[in-house]
């Protein structure tokens, strides 16, 4: 067959659509979202290609408008996991062999087909399915998701061209092999970019993958695997199941063939997973991959020169947007007790102008939380802070579930720098506010780095270049993702590679070269021109005398 050494596409973040007033892709969104919702769906799971129903219906609905009825899923149990272990170990050495740039061009056409003739159903059915507003839909299930698919292959092709020297009379090279076994992608609801870049990015290094999606982003789901279909994705090569996280981590992580796990989600799930792991580690062909992302207790550190409208949108924008369920969303600010009224003032000011409500209304910034459970953990925490002679609700603090899980964004005032919201990850739109005496910047440093078990996302606002430097250099170990002066949240794919270690992960860097070079396997080749004919070395010569 022909031959080439190919150069793929140089890889652009997709550009984020405006969907102001009067702009088509608005309307087009808008016509989308009454579609969708004037329909119900039957759901089915995908298993080597074929779709599969059960009799075991779970009813899907906004969780901005719990009465309304998006569809069913299909929920499937063990015999539907074995099944999509199956398919994927049959698919394995078809799509292992495919040439490299065949796979690429699936990828390149699926990221395509989520910028152009899937732009809206994918936001749609984050927008629904998530509650997530038009903006937040946009960078995350279209752009973001490209973003993944494009530079996971130009990564690919740089992981490829990373090759041996070689000395005089031989030829060294690798090659990239994927994993010997399958691949378990379990993902979360938050970001529809992240489910579908935790299969894809083995699938794109040669992998199969089962994939357990969310509950609560099922719906989505649907539609990434859709796009996956209509790009020419082999069957079998990703196997989309719906199945409780324990009847899969039964079957998945004591099978042999189990070669490594994709995951984004809970500390706690993700130590029990690992630990599982380690009890079956004699029952696998090779030592499984563990690459996971967790979550963050993250901060925004300021200091008394801080542009006090600047820290004032940046702990709005960090804390709220998409509820607060980012792993990377503000959660704790530091802020100096000289400024801390001017800036209370200002940022009571922007909060009072907030809508919150359906994602249908462009014009609300917060929504409602995913599921009935966040509503009343965070509700409890707020209900606490109330309560509590240590901490003090400021702003918000109301809370409703009479149509949907609405949450008003919440300002807790902690009065001891390790009060509990300080301390643990609420995920959803609580922030907890501490104000330090300005002569003990470095005690409250020293502070910020021992009050959480997380490193994930963190931001250092001030206008001290000295201070910026000495902040960003004490909380080396606080934050795999660093702000200067902006917000922790937005990494963008190609821009700012996102992870972080300690509680937070194994800060393997999604969406790049340090993310993908753990789905691949290299087997290094040296061959020899002219092969030695003696068994002897010179030094065993006699001397001359």
């Amino acid at each position: 067959m022909p031959k080439g050494i190919f150069n793929v596409p140089v890889a652009k973040n997709e550009p984020v659509l405006s969907y102001a007033p009067g702009s088509p892709e608005r309307k087009e969104l808008q016509a989308k979202l009454a579609e969708l919702r004037a329909q119900e769906i039957d759901q089915p799971m995908i298993i080597g290609g074929k779709e599969v129903y059960t009799d075991r219906k779970v009813r899907m609905s906004p969780p901005h408008d719990i009465k309304h009825t998006l569809g069913y899923f299909n929920q499937g149990d063990a015999s539907h996991v074995e099944m999509a272990i199956d398919a994927a170990l049959v698919a394995r050495e078809k799509w292992a062999n495919m040439s490299w740039q065949h796979r690429a061009s699936i990828f390149l056409k699926a990221a395509d087909l989520l910028a152009g003739p899937y732009r809206a159903k994918i936001n749609a059915a984050t927008m629904l399915g998530q509650s997530k507003n038009a903006f937040q839909a946009e960078i995350d299930a279209a752009c973001e998701l490209a973003d993944f698919f494009r530079f996971g292959v130009q990564v690919m092709t740089d992981i490829y061209k990373i090759q041996p020297e070689s000395a005089k009379g031989m030829w060294n090279y690798n090659e990239y092999r994927p994993l010997e076994g399958f691949v378990y992608a379990l993902t979360p609801f938050n970001f529809t970019s992240i489910a579908g870049n935790l299969p894809a990015a083995p699938a794109l290094m040669g992998n199969v993958v089962v994939w357990k999606a969310s509950k609560t982003a099922v719906y989505s789901a649907g539609v990434i695997m859709e796009i996956f279909q209509e790009a020419g994705l082999p069957d079998g090569v990703i196997n989309l199941v719906f199945a409780s996280g324990p009847a899969v981590a039964d079957i998945v992580l004591t099978h042999p063939d189990f070669a490594g796990i994709h995951f984004t989600g809970s500390t706690g799930v993700f130590q029990s997973i690992w630990k599982k792991i380690g009890e079956n580690i004699y029952k696998y062909k090779t030592y499984p991959r563990i690459v996971g992302e967790t979550g963050g207790k993250d901060f925004i550190f300021a200091d008394n020169t801080v542009n006090k409208r600047a820290l004032a949108i940046a702990m709005l924008r960090g804390a709220f947007e998409y509820q607060g369920q980012k792993c990377s969303a503000a959660s704790r600010v530091y802020v100096p007790e000289s400024i801390w009224p001017e800036v209370k003032e200002i940022f009571g000011a922007e909060l009072a102008t907030v809508k919150m409500g359906p994602p249908e209304d462009f014009t609300n910034f917060v929504n409602a939380v995913i599921d009935e459970d966040s509503f009343d953990k965070l509700k409890s925490f707020i209900d606490g802070a109330r309560e509590d002679k240590d901490a003090e609700v400021i702003f918000g603090g109301n809370c409703d579930k009479s149509v949907g899980y609405f949450i008003e964004p919440t300002v807790i005032l902690a009065k001891k720098p390790d009060y509990i919201t300080m301390q643990e990850e609420l995920f959803g739109p609580v922030l907890t506010v501490y104000v330090y005496d300005d002569e003990k910047l470095d005690e409250t440093l020293d502070i910020l780095d021992k009050t959480s078990i997380y490193a994930l996302t963190g931001a250092v606002m001030s206008q001290d270049r000295y201070n910026i430097e000495k902040i960003t250099k004490r909380l080396e170990n606080a934050a795999g993702n660093f702000y200067i002066n902006d917000k922790p949240t937005g990494a963008v794919v190609g821009q700012q590679p996102f992870g972080g270690a300690r509680g937070s992960g194994t800060d393997d860097k999604a969406g790049s070269i340090f993310n993908l070079l753990r789905w691949t396997s290299i087997r290094t080749i040296k061959e020899t021109f002219v092969p030695p004919v003696e068994y002897t070395y010179p030094n065993f010569q006699q001397d001359n005398e």
